[in-house]
């Protein structure tokens, strides 16, 4: 697999954005989000994606990103949307002038869940990696590009055949800030195949 901007489509276009070989820049509008149900007891599914499609079982989608949020919430990374109730993203959220959650949040059948951990508010680039393993997925994380970090290992329950990834960027309040991606590549799957305790029913 290669990395083609050519492939690429949007879910959700927003107002104002640049998309060439080298770089994807996104300027967010206010009260845009993605998130469903649990807790906060709302739906939202108005963020701007950028993604490409694809059947291949096994790949590893690798970005940069780089931002200067400054509001509440306001949030870029790496998604896998395939439609409104389905869907995974991982990013950095603003919270605050002390810190920001550095996070995934995993969408299955309509429900929402986030897992996340503080980090400093200074930081303003991270990259990311999404690896799929036919249905199941491992999200993470990396500040120089080179040593990533586990975020989550997940499971998508209508991620079976062809699927969409890519980037996304929003601001959930009356913000907008702009959101640069870069260094996009597809890789052979980084995310090796587990060794050790044989599946259920394996002979």
């Amino acid at each position: 697999m290669q990395f083609d901007i050519r492939q690429l489509a949007w879910t959700r276009q927003p107002r104002d954005f640049s998309v060439t070989p080298e770089k994807i820049e996104i300027v967010t509008s206010p009260y845009t989000d993605l998130w469903q149900r649990t807790y906060y007891h709302f739906r939202n599914d108005s963020a701007p994606v950028l993604q490409m499609e694809t059947e291949e079982p096994f790949f590893s989608f690798v970005v940069k990103t780089q931002f200067h949020s400054k509001h509440r919430f306001d949030q870029c990374g790496v998604v896998l949307y395939l439609d409104s109730e389905n869907w995974l993203k991982a990013s950095i959220e603003y919270e605050n002038q002390v810190f920001q959650h550095l996070g995934s949040v995993v969408t299955n059948g309509g429900w929402s869940d986030w897992a996340s951990t503080e980090i400093d508010a200074s930081v303003h680039s991270m990259w990311y990696r999404l690896s799929r393993r036919e249905d199941d997925f491992c999200l993470e994380c990396s500040e120089d590009g080179i040593t990533f970090k586990q975020m989550r290992i997940c499971h998508l329950h209508a991620a079976s055949g062809k699927i969409r990834f890519g980037v996304y960027a929003c601001s959930p309040e009356n913000s907008s800030f702009s959101a640069v991606f870069t260094d996009m590549a597809l890789l052979p799957c980084q995310w090796k195949a587990h060794v050790g305790q044989a599946p259920d029913g394996a002979i």
